[in-house]
């Protein structure tokens, strides 16, 4: 029988197990009577050990969708919603520059058909037809 591929629902149904294996081992805790309760709560523990184990590897097969850059940013100790923001804000800026050159390459566009205009009227359609397909 093959593996079963590691999702996103099998994570999530591995922490599930891992919470309720806490769960059991407060519960144990707290109706700790001694000696007699002492093999309960081994085991509580060793079967926990082994749902962090398996959610450990399962974990570690999915694929890593956070770009490195964010990592970096984090493990400096730095905020990452500080990450976002000025990433938005560079985009905003590369955006404006962009669009910038659009409104001028317009401009430039208009100016050049009609002096080109004006000066060969005869060429009047075709650059009417150039500037209205672009």
């Amino acid at each position: 029988m093959a593996p079963e591929p590691v999702n996103l629902n099998t994570i999530d149904d591995l922490l599930k197990d891992v919470i309720q294996h806490l769960y059991a081992i407060q519960s144990s805790v707290h109706g700790y009577l001694g000696p007699e309760t002492q093999q309960e709560l081994v085991r509580k523990i060793k079967t926990l050990t082994t749902s962090l184990h398996t959610l450990s590897l399962s974990a570690s097969a999915l694929p890593v969708l956070v770009p490195p850059e964010i990592i970096a940013y984090v493990e400096e100790g730095r905020n990452p919603d500080i990450y976002t923001r000025e990433f938005v804000e560079l985009v905003q800026r590369g955006n404006a520059y962009v669009r910038g050159k659009s409104e001028a390459l317009r401009r430039f566009r208009d100016a050049l058909a009609e002096e080109v205009c004006s000066e060969w009227p005869e060429c009047g359609g075709w650059v009417r037809a150039v500037v209205g397909g672009s």
